[in-house]
């Protein structure tokens, strides 16, 4: 029966994007499907945000439709099988009425796009992103799997079964290196398996009888940065190779040069800086906590949302991946998780102060239940964003819940999650700290109600002019959710 619902929601889709033959490419992350298309003006936007399973939409270097976690894992391989039955058939996608006209609206749109979002740090972190997001569904499970480990071990409950989810938790976590080698090559060009190869010298055993700048090197020095690193340096040794070595004897010599000489400049070089590199993370980052406390928490927790629709906040990827190679955890991601908590009561805010506005209460309340489970862009893109100063307010909700989880840091009881990808509720899973799971429960608990009782009152007392309130309180008001803007990788399932 949920396959026919899937099918049902795929087949729903695909009209309203312009049928099989306007879809270039398919892929989906945590929450979205997003598709590579033809031609941009044969997408039925409004009639997309109308479908029940649909969050909402986002406009970036592909369309993409926000179907929230899980769902989209399921409605993808139905829309790519109805996709190639539409081509196989001789499908064609509906023609415009004035080709011409429409044809040019959707070149200057896709442009328009385009410019926005294609600065040289945007398209780097986007790339960066690209490495990681792959690895965000197995780092959960392997999370999760590590959280029932712990409370199986403090709890002394089936003492057999513990080594064994012991090595299921860790075993992805002790190659990550490999897996971040491998998408860093597929991602600029590369052959991802050189990639790959690369990076596995710095999780292989025998480095340990390396000496490197006068110290041995150590299995797993410099991480995932200098996997990173090995992978870039990798392509680039790979593609001098491509240019200068004959044909005839490529297969043999480009391989060879390739892992050759990236891994010797990754073993004297790489591996003992990204080590550094790592390490000053690891250090700033607990400084920060520990010394910034309730500053340092509200700080972050009020510009995650900013950072989000700037697209900057693919730069902190890397950061957590990092954290959780270190500690076992990341305890930046439950302080910039805040910021869903702030949209949440802004939004609650919203819904209290436009009694009459049935249209925008319904976006809210469709919206909600993603909202506390950490998918963002509903409220984001239907509601708090095109009112303009419900933005600001959700941010001062997330500074609050910040600080109050930066404070308990400072007090001594640091925590983190053990993967990246959910926030909001779903993140109780994946809480892990030294104080046991209980307090970091409860203190997740209250930041995240302090989140929302910030973000309520500010957006219920300060989020609304006059001139808002007498324009949106009625039901001839437009629906904010009805053309929400083009974005930038906003979702806070996927930071």
């Amino acid at each position: 029966m949920s396959t026919d619902k899937n099918r049902a929601t795929a087949a729903a889709i695909l009209p309203l994007v312009g049928g099989p033959d306007n879809i270039s490419s398919i892929a989906h992350c945590m929450t979205r499907l997003r598709i590579a298309l033809h031609d941009r003006s044969l997408v039925d936007d409004e009639a997309l945000r109308a479908l029940p399973a649909v969050l909402g939409v986002v406009e970036d270097e592909t369309y993409q439709i926000v179907l929230g976690p899980g769902t989209v894992a399921r409605v993808t391989p139905e829309f790519e099988a109805l996709v190639e039955e539409g081509r196989a058939a001789g499908h064609l996608p509906r023609t415009p009425v004035t080709a011409g006209e429409l044809a040019a609206q959707g070149a200057a749109l896709k442009e328009a796009q385009r410019a926005r979002n294609s600065t040289p740090v945007k398209l780097f972190l986007r790339r960066i992103a690209n490495i990681f997001v792959p690895l965000i569904p197995a780092l959960i499970g392997c999370g999760i799997i590590a959280g029932l480990n712990g409370v199986l071990l403090n709890t002394g409950w089936l003492p057999t079964v513990v080594p064994a989810l012991a090595a299921i938790a860790s075993g992805f976590m002790s190659l990550i290196a490999v897996f971040v080698g491998y998408n860093t090559a597929k991602e600029f060009g590369g052959t991802p398996i050189l990639g790959g190869a690369v990076a596995a010298i710095i999780v292989f055993p025998g480095v340990t009888k390396i000496d490197a700048f006068g110290q041995h090197l150590s299995p797993g020095q410099g991480g995932v940065l200098g996997a990173l690193a090995a992978a870039f340096l990798a392509v680039h040794v790979e593609r001098l190779c491509r240019r200068w070595v004959p044909e005839s004897v490529d297969a043999l010599v480009t391989p060879t040069l390739t892992v050759l000489v990236s891994g010797l400049v990754t073993i004297f070089g790489l591996m003992f800086l990204a080590g550094e590199v790592a390490t000053a993370i690891g250090s700033a980052a607990t400084w920060l906590l520990s010394a910034g406390g309730a500053f340092a928490g509200l700080v972050l927790g009020g510009l995650f949302l900013p950072l989000v629709m700037l697209g900057l906040h693919q730069a902190l990827i890397p950061i957590h991946t990092t954290l959780i190679e270190q500690t076992g955890h990341t305890a930046l991601l439950p302080i910039l998780a805040m910021a869903g908590a702030g949209q949440v009561g802004a939004a609650l805010a919203v819904y209290c102060r436009v009694p009459h506005n049935r249209s925008l209460r319904t976006t809210i309340k469709s919206a909600l239940p993603a909202g506390f489970l950490g998918v963002g862009e509903p409220l984001i893109y239907g509601v708090s964003l095109p009112l303009g100063r419900p933005f600001v307010t959700a941010c001062v909700g997330g500074a609050a819940g910040g600080a109050f989880i930066g404070l308990f840091n400072q007090l001594g009881a640091p925590f983190g999650a053990t993967a990246i990808g959910p926030s909001g509720w779903a993140l109780f899973p994946l809480l892990d700290g030294p104080s046991g799971l209980g307090p970091n429960l409860a203190i997740y608990a209250g930041g995240l109600l302090t989140g929302y009782l910030a973000g309520f009152v500010a957006t219920y007392f300060f989020g609304f002019t006059r001139q808002m309130l007498t324009d949106l309180d009625t039901d001839q008001a437009p629906t904010p959710a009805a053309a929400p803007p083009a974005a930038t990788e906003p979702s806070l399932a996927e930071i």
